[in-house]
């Protein structure tokens, strides 16, 4: 469409005195807007977060928009930085269970895994560690998986509008707590397993407990997966939305269900077999369509294998009994905790010995509480499968009673490096969609 330009004459011949005289001719308004768009170098850059309802005040995307449309992204983070690595340097090697678990605050238990796995193959006694505890260990992880998995999956319906799939998520997460909090003694960062073994054996009616939950969070997982998986809206959202095929998984170093999701079955616990998962019947869940959609399809099947694997580790539990802490007085803590009215602690029998009979029991009581125990000099290096990819442990000892270094390689900080390719040619409504699917939590990114 043809329309009138204004152009300025500057010649002698229009100069009348001081005035200048306009001259007009015609010109073309879809050639003129065109160059000023190939031309220009204006762009919109964006601060979405830290303040911002999907990144929850600890996540800052600097985005470059062309209108809608995303041309940059970067990441920027270290709001919620704690410090943890750095102060497991002044705690005891039992009190750095504290510490490492509110990394992930969603995922404490593979924490606490890795790094007592670390800390055993230092201290060489990897094979002394009680059956019970061990596969204690894989009950209360598998159950950790179900329950990050649920709040991936129900926080990213909520940023949709999807409230009713968060409620639900919410609803069934509470099953899991339930538990957790009926043996730990609390909801999350629990520090329940420990080097050697884990804090306590599992309460009396867990099975019951169990027995009683389990049905109703397949019930509700069922539900979920009718409200998302075939919904149009969540599918028109989600597919072809975030996508990074596997060559780009694998050059970012990325793992979890955002590499099974372009189609790779690496698991840790089929790859580099860790606390028995060999001896337990699972499969290894991927996808393949390396998009957000995809990222949805793999977590609500990971919860689907971690439930049969929950189930083959109640019938090992119920059919069997013994100690849940390493034989050896000079790492194990007392480990037959009971629950007081001033909360939880040590058991009556336990503080009777110490307090009443042995002067040297409560002496070694006091030197490994206040002291902790002396690992030889060395450095390991633990990986476990968390529920956002692999989670590593390097851990370091120099000979001392607390640890010369432990450094974390955390999933959410390696796949957060993915931010640019999911985001960068999208459009900003896809931003929130394509950055839940890959399910970060900044404790685990900054601590």
């Amino acid at each position: 469409m043809s329309t009138t330009s204004t152009t300025w004459a500057a010649s002698g011949a229009d100069e009348r005195g001081d005035e200048r005289i306009l001259n007009t001719e015609g010109g073309d308004w879809d050639d003129l807007a065109r160059e000023a768009v190939e031309h220009s170098d204006e762009r919109i850059v964006v601060n979405m977060g830290p303040q911002h309802p999907s990144t929850h005040g600890v996540l800052r995307l600097i985005l470059e928009l062309d209108g809608e449309h995303v041309t940059e992204a970067r990441v920027g983070i270290g709001y919620l930085h704690t410090g943890i690595e750095k102060n497991m340097e002044f705690r005891t090697w039992t009190q750095g269970v504290t510490f490492c678990t509110r990394m992930d605050y969603l995922t404490p238990m593979f924490q606490e895994t890795a790094y007592c796995l670390g800390v055993e193959k230092l201290l060489g006694v990897t094979d002394q560690i009680p059956d019970r505890a061990t596969t204690i260990r894989v009950l209360m992880m598998e159950l950790t998986r179900i329950s990050s998995h649920l709040i991936c999956l129900g926080t990213g319906g909520m940023e949709l509008g999807a409230t009713t799939v968060f409620t639900t998520a919410a609803r069934e997460r509470e099953r899991v707590l339930r538990f957790i909090e009926a043996t730990t003694g609390l909801r999350m960062n629990n520090a329940y397993i420990r080097p050697g073994g884990v804090a306590q054996d599992l309460p009396p009616g867990w099975k019951d407990l169990l027995d009683e939950q389990l049905p109703l969070l397949r019930k509700g997982v069922k539900e979920m997966e009718g409200l998302v998986l075939e919904n149009p809206i969540v599918k028109g959202r989600t597919v072809d939305v975030g996508y990074l095929d596997l060559t780009g998984c694998i050059a970012l170093g990325l793992t979890g269900p955002m590499l099974r999701s372009a189609g790779m079955p690496h698991d840790l616990r089929r790859s580099a077999p860790y606390c028995g998962y060999e001896t337990y019947d699972f499969d290894v869940v991927t996808w393949n369509t390396a998009d957000s959609y995809g990222r949805i399809r793999v977590r609500f099947q990971e919860i689907w294998q971690s439930l049969r694997i929950v189930e083959q580790c109640i019938e090992r539990l119920a059919s069997s009994s013994g100690p849940v802490m390493i034989d050896d007085p000079k790492i194990a803590w007392p480990a037959q905790l009971a629950i007081g009215g001033d909360g939880m602690g040590n058991s009556l029998d336990h503080i009777r010995e110490i307090m009443g009979t042995s002067m040297e029991a409560l002496i070694h009581h006091f030197k490994l509480v206040t002291e902790g125990f002396r690992v030889p000099p060395g450095q390991a290096y633990q990986a476990v499968e968390s529920a956002k990819g692999e989670l590593g442990c390097h851990v370091v000892s120099d000979g001392g009673t607390r640890p010369f270094r432990a450094h974390f390689r955390d999933p959410s900080f390696h796949n957060l490096q993915s931010v640019a390719a999911v985001v960068e040619g999208g459009n900003v409504a896809d931003v929130v969609v394509a950055v839940a699917s890959i399910d970060p939590v900044m404790g685990g990114v900054d601590r």
